[in-house]
């Protein structure tokens, strides 16, 4: 990767390159990141907004609203997406517990232990950031507790198992109108002790699988598909295990992904993805795999955690166009 003398370690940015020349000053850079403490920084850019937002009328906020990609509604039908929520949370199995998070995260909560780049995510003037995925809100919280588990018994294997549905915010650039700059997301979260021959590897992503076998069921979807893949022990016996546990349930297809081109190096062990039908439409409904997440949160590497997500969005528009109560009010479906 080219690299910017004028930025140190910062990739060559012809916008930051600009802002810097024009400032004068090539030490700018250097003194925002590292010369001052986090409060002082905080204090210099309140000061930053505060006057910038003095400047600005009703009108302005009015023209930035317009075209401000980041404030505007979600075209997602809200009953749609109600519905598709409680079949989510409806389908939890007995154990896990729905949190209600918060709207922020602390700074680098999805850059410091996964592979996000700190760009597209949305900084705060305080030391915060936006959260972009509900899993590393839940993470932060299943160490925490784990944590507290350990010091009481250095030896602890209760497990602890999270949820939560998050309206969340991603800065990349993409296009189309299926990329949103915000989306609903439903995390799941399933933290705990390694005990040996991958007992906690099959228990969880088994119970994480079925709960989601089961929401699409619940929601109607079709030939749901699960796409196993071995990132590090390349091994049959996870993958026929998974078809033992989900043959009873009619629908189910469990198939290995050897090819997946995605989250590698932000998944451990084992990755999946999972597709289903609604409405004759195929979706990609679903997301997760293990991490090492809670062993550097923890400090612990006997420490285990698998993520999952869904696309709240794309099941609710997907439950839009199915029989079902309607808002009168809502807005348009996401096309």
């Amino acid at each position: 990767m080219t690299h910017d003398a004028l930025t140190g370690d910062i990739p060559v940015n012809p916008a930051l390159r600009r802002v810097l020349a024009r400032a004068d000053c090539p030490e700018l850079l250097e003194l925002l990141a590292d010369g001052m403490s986090g409060a002082d920084l905080t204090t210099l850019l309140l000061e930053v907004f505060r006057r910038r937002a003095d400047r600005l009328s009703p009108s302005d906020v009015m023209r930035r609203y317009r075209s401000d990609r980041f404030v505007s509604p979600a075209p997602v039908d809200f009953v749609a997406l109600r519905r598709a929520e409680d079949a989510l949370v409806s389908a939890l199995p007995e154990g896990f517990e729905v949190l209600v998070l918060a709207p922020v995260v602390p700074l680098a909560a999805h850059s410091a232990v996964a592979t996000v780049d700190p760009r597209k995510v949305i900084a705060t003037g305080r030391g915060s950031e936006v959260a972009a995925d509900p899993t590393n809100a839940l993470a932060l919280e299943a160490s925490h507790r784990r944590s507290l588990a350990l010091a009481a018994d250095p030896r602890s294997d209760t497990p602890v198992r999270l949820a939560a549905s998050q309206r969340v915010a991603r800065a990349q650039s993409l296009n189309g109108p299926r990329n949103l700059a915000h989306f609903q997301l439903f995390g799941l979260v399933s933290a705990g002790r390694d005990t040996g021959n991958r007992r906690f590897e099959h228990r969880h992503l088994g119970e994480h699988l079925r709960f989601a076998t089961q929401v699409m069921a619940d929601i109607g979807g079709q030939d749901t598909r699960i796409r196993l893949t071995f990132l590090q022990d390349a091994t049959g016996l996870t993958l026929e295990r998974m078809r033992r546990d989900l043959a009873g349930l009619p629908g189910i297809q469990v198939c290995e992904d050897p090819d997946r081109p995605t989250g590698r190096g932000y998944y451990t062990g084992i990755c999946f993805k999972i597709y289903t039908s609604i409405g004759g439409h195929q979706l990609e409904v679903g997301d997760g795999g293990f991490v090492q997440w809670s062993q550097l949160l923890t400090g612990n590497r006997k420490e285990r955690l698998l993520i999952s997500g869904f696309g709240v969005d794309r099941l609710a528009e997907a439950l839009a166009s199915q029989p079902g109560p309607r808002s009168t009010t809502a807005g348009p479906s996401a096309p």
